[in-house]
């Protein structure tokens, strides 16, 4: 086993992997603790079973507020953070569906490695949520204004070939093969130049997220908003329901 790559797996198969508030304080709490771990030089984050990451567990969000799911953002930006400010490479092999906040975990990470399978979801419209945890700041910045705009208005599944020709993600491998693919990246950057390769991406990171904190902040006072708003209710009922929603404001 090479110790200098770690792999996590998120595991909630019950709910497609959705990123609880305990689920987004271990990774922070991982990805700060792996900092000072000189024998760890890159990480896989993965999910276990047919999804990546489902998003916010909407069972815990039937009862939110404004002020309660603030801090439940705040918790999940933290878990932004803690990625972006890892001076080691972060790999994101995205199996199965990735929604939501999935979507935003992985657009955190340094490379996104996808299978033919894989499916990436805008999915917060669909329950009258604005899409959070950086995906308002990243997706724009990768494939410009109009096609973010045109992916989140509309929640509609997008194929890891046309996420791929959109620049989202880096690459594409057959389903059987993601994790060997992920394991042969990370073995070669292991044998880089961990200082340099640190600071680059710190340097880079600086040079491109200068306003994310100004972001997060404004996507905690709007989906505030939308957390106490009817059209929300209806949509959380109406997945649990298994039916389309009718929002009405």
């Amino acid at each position: 086993m090479d110790k200098s790559i770690c792999t996590v797996t998120l595991i909630r198969p019950e709910v497609r992997n959705a990123l609880g508030l305990e689920m987004r304080n271990e990774l922070t709490n991982f990805f700060t603790s792996v900092r000072d771990n000189d024998e760890v030089k890159v990480i896989i984050l993965t999910g276990e079973g047919k999804a990546f990451s489902a998003g916010g567990d909407l069972s815990a969000l039937k009862t939110v507020g404004a002020v309660s799911g603030r801090r439940r953002l705040q918790a999940g930006h933290e878990m932004i953070h803690s990625i972006l400010n890892l001076e080691k490479p972060v790999i994101a092999a995205v199996n199965g569906i990735a929604a939501g906040a999935g979507v935003s975990l992985a657009l955190a990470c340094d490379y996104i490695l996808a299978t033919h399978s894989t499916l990436f979801i805008q999915s917060f419209v669909k329950v009258g949520l604005i899409p959070d945890l950086g995906s308002i700041y990243f997706l724009p910045r990768l494939i410009g204004r109009h096609r973010a705009l045109e992916l989140m208005f509309s929640g509609e599944k997008l194929s890891s070939v046309e996420a791929h020709k959109m620049g989202i993600i880096n690459r594409i491998v057959p389903d059987d093969l993601l994790l060997n693919e992920a394991h042969s990246i990370a073995s070669s950057w292991a044998e880089g130049p961990a200082t340099a390769m640190g600071l680059t991406k710190k340097l880079i990171n600086r040079s491109i997220l200068a306003e994310i904190n100004e972001t997060f902040e404004l996507e905690g006072f709007a989906q505030g908003m939308c957390f106490e708003s009817d059209d929300f209710k209806e949509g959380v009922n109406a997945f649990f329901e298994k039916r389309k929603p009718q929002f009405k404001h």
